[in-house]
């Protein structure tokens, strides 16, 4: 979206977001319905198989992220405390709390940075304009919430909830997860199982982690818009990146100077390590890890992901074939 955007205005955002988005979102939305018409209810060894391949994933990805982003004991400390918290609490006020709390630490152990070279992108809006996306964002994260409390309308809840997960995730896609599942589950919109089937399958399409959203509108229990509900609820979740994109690179280049910034974001890239830790073991490891094999076939696919470099989709697929098979 920043790159469109810099190239071509918001039109230009937009169609990169299409662009960069669609294929996955379709494949998504197609898998919702292959799960409706082979295995409703979740059952099948195929779908546990997806729900194992989404644990050597996450697994992976918070073994790079936490090599990049938490390589000396004061940022590992951060993880275990931020992990720690949310696993005693994974609401959203939580999620938040930690990140806010990880940046806290590194502002106040006055953390020292180093300026990268860096090539501003080209800016072709105003700060008007940046600013009354800014706001227009504010307003709906706190309106929808709501107005859905107040409408009691399905499709509204389902909406507001990831217009506000996907204005809290921080540090990555894999980060989404626990407000997705914390949304989405709870509530009976979607299975433990589904969800985590969908989330593996995503790991084998091409596009970003954030389709998935399509998959849950599509198979959520409380729908009965099928595709129109997939694509709805792909919008919702991509609502606030345009949003804050458009606002916030009119400012960027004089807010990513002030030192302040820079060491809370040493802070709170830490604590998103911990609050993926938290996501790896409720929902991912409880729901899926039932048994000796699945705990094999979780450690066959993090090896050939993360050693032989193995392409996901190859991961995602044996282990469905080899759980469907046992």
């Amino acid at each position: 979206m920043a790159i469109g955007l810099s190239r071509g205005g918001v039109v230009g955002a937009v169609l990169a977001w299409v662009g960069f988005t669609l294929p996955s979102a379709v494949l998504m939305i197609l898998f919702a319905y292959g799960m409706v018409a082979f295995s409703a209810d979740g059952a099948a060894g195929w779908i546990h198989g997806l729900k194992v391949a989404a644990v050597a994933v996450v697994a992976q990805a918070i073994w790079g992220m936490g090599r990049s982003l938490c390589p000396d004991r004061t940022r590992a400390s951060i993880a275990v405390l931020a992990a720690t918290i949310l696993t005693a609490s994974s609401s959203p006020l939580a999620q938040i709390g930690v990140i806010i709390l990880g940046a806290a630490i590194t502002i106040g152990l006055r953390w020292r940075v180093e300026s990268l070279p860096h090539v501003p992108l080209q800016v072709r809006h105003s700060r008007a304009v940046g600013g009354a996306s800014l706001l227009i964002w504010v307003v709906m994260l706190l309106l929808m919430p709501i107005l859905a409390a107040n409408s009691g309308n399905y499709l509204l809840n389902f909406l507001a909830g990831l217009y506000r997960a996907g204005s809290l995730v921080f540090g990555g896609g894999h980060v989404v997860l626990p407000l997705l599942q914390a949304h989405v589950v709870p509530n009976g919109w979607v299975t433990d199982s589904t969800f985590l089937a969908g989330y593996g399958v995503a790991q084998a399409v091409p596009g970003p982690l954030f389709s998935f959203a399509a998959f849950l509108g599509a198979a959520s229990s409380g729908s009965s818009t099928g595709w129109l509900g997939g694509f709805l609820a792909l919008i919702a979740i991509f609502l606030p990146s345009l949003l804050l994109v458009v606002g916030v690179l009119p400012f960027w280049e004089k807010l990513r100077m002030i030192t302040s910034v820079q060491r809370g974001m040493v802070g709170a890239n830490a604590a998103v390590i911990g609050l993926l830790l938290a996501a790896f073991y409720h929902p991912v490891w409880t729901a899926a890890v039932l048994n000796a094999t699945d705990f094999i076939v979780v450690l066959a696919g993090f090896v050939l992901l993360e050693f032989w470099r193995a392409p996901p989709w190859s991961v995602v697929g044996g282990s469905a074939v080899v759980l469907q098979v046992l």
